[in-house]
């Protein structure tokens, strides 16, 4: 358990200094992608979620995070093509996706009470860094008046998200 959190920790750290060390002000295309990429990450993390959990309130929380993520991933998918803009990969959403598929394979391999835990204080952590992103970097950046009208419509969100997985965590203890 103590490796969990230090691996938790570890993949927090990484993408701290990865948006940090991303340039200094990117791209609405970069924006886009990074967006939409951390609501995948929150969406496919729900679904295994949904997968293992019994607890109910764990449950309860992780249909919130996939239904929620999708919806944004939806109005973003539909700004993009009304603006005709193609997301744009770089540095950040790769670093996003790889600290995801090692959070992952680290929760597949858990069960029961240890996964429900697990997931929740990452999910607190994830929307805490993401939250973070939004408000310092990803909105102020925004060029496009739409693109950041819909990152501030979800920072509003997801700071939600964040005070709901503190309190589900705070109920697991």
């Amino acid at each position: 358990m103590k490796s969990l959190f230090t691996a938790l920790g570890a993949a927090c750290l990484a993408l701290s200094a990865t948006i940090a060390l991303a340039d200094d002000k990117p791209t609405d295309p970069q924006i886009a992608h990074i967006a939409y990429s951390a609501g995948v990450i929150d969406v496919e993390a729900a679904k295994l979620a949904l997968s293992k959990t019994k607890n109910s309130e764990v449950a309860a929380f992780a249909r919130s995070m996939e239904e929620d993520h999708d919806a944004v991933n939806q109005m973003a998918l539909a700004l993009v093509k009304k603006l005709n803009v193609t997301p744009e990969d770089n540095p950040t959403s790769q670093a996003l996706k790889s600290a995801a598929e090692e959070k992952h394979e680290e929760l597949v391999a858990l069960d029961g009470a240890a996964f429900d835990k697990a997931y929740i204080d990452n999910e607190v952590a994830y929307h805490k860094q993401v939250n973070e992103a939004l408000e310092t970097l990803l909105i102020p950046s925004a060029q496009n008046a739409e693109l950041k009208g819909l990152l501030e419509t979800g920072l509003k969100l997801f700071q939600g998200h964040q005070q709901h997985a503190e309190h589900v965590a705070a109920d697991l203890k």
